[in-house]
């Protein structure tokens, strides 16, 4: 029986290819979305043995998808392809449960390697990502944009990302089942927390932190 893997992008066509070069490397793509949110739902269902996510998906990306999978389906591994070398965009997919990251620069071959390594039970890094680890493991200090990016928790991250994406006070309570005044809580923390004070500002952040994208 083939391994089973469901694709997370936004881009129909990058979905498209990839489940064609897929399936003639004997894997069966059983299920595509190109919303975070909607992915998570369309795991739970399918329970499959791979996700391989963007980073930057609308509605929730791609390391608060890989979150959620942990708990919706935890046999399922998750691989994050991302266009970003940032240390903390590695160090936050490898802390959300991430099996593997890959730079969408990477090979298909390499994707390939990836995916059989993580099927075998092994985390998988882009070479050129693996040198952040060992950086990281000799004492590299956190930059300033680390630090700041640990201060809002993780579903102030998901606040954010919607907020960043147009989304109203009322669509966003709407979408994560809690009051509106939560949400206006939330928002407000987030602005003290990182010194910002516009949703301008907040857009901005997010796009240059990786957490969603224009």
């Amino acid at each position: 029986m083939a391994e089973t893997i469901v694709l997370v992008d936004d881009q129909k066509l990058v979905r498209e290819g990839l489940k064609i070069l897929l399936a003639n490397a004997g894997l069966e793509v059983v299920g595509e979305e190109g919303d975070g949110r909607l992915a998570v739902a369309l795991v739970k269902k399918l329970r499959p043995h791979i996700v391989i996510t963007d980073l930057a998906v609308p509605g929730l990306n791609g390391i608060e998808v890989t979150r959620q999978i942990r708990q919706v389906s935890s046999e399922t591994k998750v691989i994050i392809l991302s266009s970003h070398l940032d240390g903390h965009f590695l160090f936050d997919a490898l802390a959300a449960g991430a099996n593997g990251y890959l730079l969408k620069k990477a090979t298909f071959d390499e994707l390939l390697s990836s995916v059989r390594a993580v099927l075998n039970g092994q985390t998988y890094l882009s070479p050129v990502i693996a040198d952040l680890v060992v950086r990281r493991s000799l004492g590299r200090p956190a930059s300033n944009h680390e630090r700041q990016h640990n201060k809002i928790s993780t579903r102030e991250r998901e606040v954010l990302q919607l907020v960043a994406e147009g989304r109203s006070t009322k669509e966003i309570a709407g979408t994560l089942y809690v009051s509106i005044k939560t949400i206006e809580t939330h928002r407000k923390q987030i602005m003290d927390k990182l010194n910002l004070h516009s949703v301008a500002g907040l857009t901005k952040y997010a796009v240059r932190a990786g957490i969603t994208t224009l």
